[in-house]
């Protein structure tokens, strides 16, 4: 059965509906519960549900819609849930934080004040910038397209050989893993190859792929969709990562506008294929980095009988659907953080990579347990956010001006994407969020940002230059 994706409009206002009722049923549960003043909890769910919102609206980008979803979860859904059910407990260490009244509402004003930015450059970049067209006419890479359509076989074998051996060779050399120290330094500067490749380059050929098999037949591939989805699941167990969500949903979400944008037809049974497929790939994803990284830290887990196994397995697993996400915890620590100012600000940026030591944030703001872990074998650190980032001179107009600043730029980025990218929005999808993502867990090392900008726009000037070297070659 065909099936439009203009159809999915039709369920919008329920969905819309939904989503709006058990947000005020969590409202009304925290509420009588927030220890501060109710005024101010108000302003903080206002503020981070009309970020979501606005994310999902008409002419909203890319990155409207990732970052309103990371900001969302990691601010308002967490700090409702734990003041609902915790008592404003908190998973992750949050420094002086007392849990006072004063102390949340201080919190909570940041990270509104932060929320707010990033809103307001939303609006405005809608009415002055860069929307999405409603429709897109053909390719504009046609011959990257042509050379594919050529060699479209060869191409797809080649691809699923990169992209295990990258797996392969990264996972046995210990060349760039979450958590870990690097075991093995490759000559020509190729770690960061590796590292480009497994974050988001081999994801990015994903997002070529897919667009061209929908152009072939101008309907929708499930061997292409099967395959990005798989390089999702390879590369991210090489990592050691539990994050296959973010490249492989932001690749599903690109797919989802781009067959509206380029009038793809689908049937049903590929969006029930290609649940089915990303369900159990990442389920498995995640249980089994959890059982390779709990045999990393622990040793050999055949020593405990099979509960103990299991329940290492399910400890580490849990905290990944709200306490993982950063964000509210960051903003607590360095809100009630005693010795904020320029200074401080300033010193962060200097802060330098060392595989060997834990982060800035971990060493000044909090007690991390991190501090005490061996650091020859792994590498662990905390993260506040960007939020909390820019914070750090205590001023609330240099955070809002920053955040509305940084909204502007990955506005720029994703222009950027879209016009060198060939117009190919699964790519502009795929981009925004390892742009969002960094955002959200921002902190760490932030004068380095360049290395993955630098990444991010090698990535398009690869795609760009080869369009041109084979058109040159063509005419020719």
């Amino acid at each position: 059965m065909l099936f439009r994706i203009d159809q999915l409009n039709q369920y919008n206002k329920l969905a819309f509906l939904v989503i709006s009722a058990a947000i005020l049923m969590m409202v009304a549960i925290t509420l009588p519960k927030y220890p501060g003043q109710a005024s101010v909890y108000i302003l903080f769910t206002v503020i981070s549900n009309a970020l979501l919102y606005v994310g999902f609206s008409k002419n909203s980008i890319f990155f409207d819609a990732f970052i309103g979803v990371f900001f969302w979860v990691g601010f308002w859904l967490k700090l409702s849930l734990r003041v609902a059910f915790t008592d404003g407990v908190f998973n992750e260490a949050v420094g002086n934080f007392d849990r006072s009244g004063v102390d949340f509402d201080h919190g909570l004003l940041v990270a509104s004040c932060g929320l707010a930015g990033l809103l307001l450059v939303s609006l405005v970049r809608r009415k002055l910038f860069f929307n999405y067209p409603n429709q897109i006419e053909g390719l504009s890479h046609k011959n990257l397209f042509i050379f594919y359509k050529r060699h479209r076989k060869i191409i797809l074998i080649l691809f699923v050989l990169l992209f295990v051996l990258i797996a392969i060779s990264n996972a046995v050399l210990g060349i760039y893993q979450k958590g870990s120290i690097t075991q093995t330094i490759l000559p020509f500067g190729l770690n960061g190859v590796y590292k480009w490749l497994l974050l988001f380059g081999l994801a990015s050929f994903s997002a070529l792929i897919l667009r061209f098999e929908f152009e072939v037949n101008k309907k929708t591939s499930l061997l292409a969709m099967f395959l990005g989805l798989l390089e999702s699941f390879v590369s991210n167990v090489s990592l050691l990562s539990r994050g296959m969500i973010l490249n492989a949903g932001a690749l599903l979400y690109g797919i989802l506008v781009s067959l509206k944008l380029n009038s793809i037809k689908s049937r049903i049974r590929f969006f029930i294929a290609t649940f089915l497929i990303f369900g159990t790939l990442f389920i498995s994803s995640v249980l089994l980095v959890n059982y390779l990284r709990t045999t990393l830290y622990l040793g050999d887990l055949n020593s405990l009988d099979s509960e103990s196994r299991i329940n290492e397995v399910h400890s580490m697993t849990t905290p990944l659907f709200i306490d993982r996400w950063v964000g509210m915890e960051g903003v607590m620590a360095v809100s009630s953080y005693p010795n904020l100012g320029w200074d401080l600000w300033k010193t962060a940026l200097k802060e330098t990579y060392n595989e060997n030591e834990t982060s800035f944030f971990d060493n000044n703001f909090i007690e991390s347990a991190y501090i005490n872990t061996d650091k020859t074998k792994h590498h662990f650190i905390s993260l506040p956010g960007i939020i909390a980032f820019f914070f750090y001179p205590g001023s609330f107009w240099f955070l809002f001006f920053s955040m509305f600043a940084l909204g502007g730029f990955a506005a720029i980025i994703e222009f950027s994407v879209y016009m060198l990218g060939g117009k190919n929005v699964i790519l502009c999808a795929l981009l925004a969020q390892v742009v969002a993502y960094r955002f959200a867990s921002f902190g760490y090392v932030p004068a380095q940002s360049y290395l993955l900008l630098g990444a991010l726009f090698l990535n398009l000037f690869i795609i760009y230059f080869a369009e041109k070297f084979i058109s040159f070659f063509n005419n020719k």
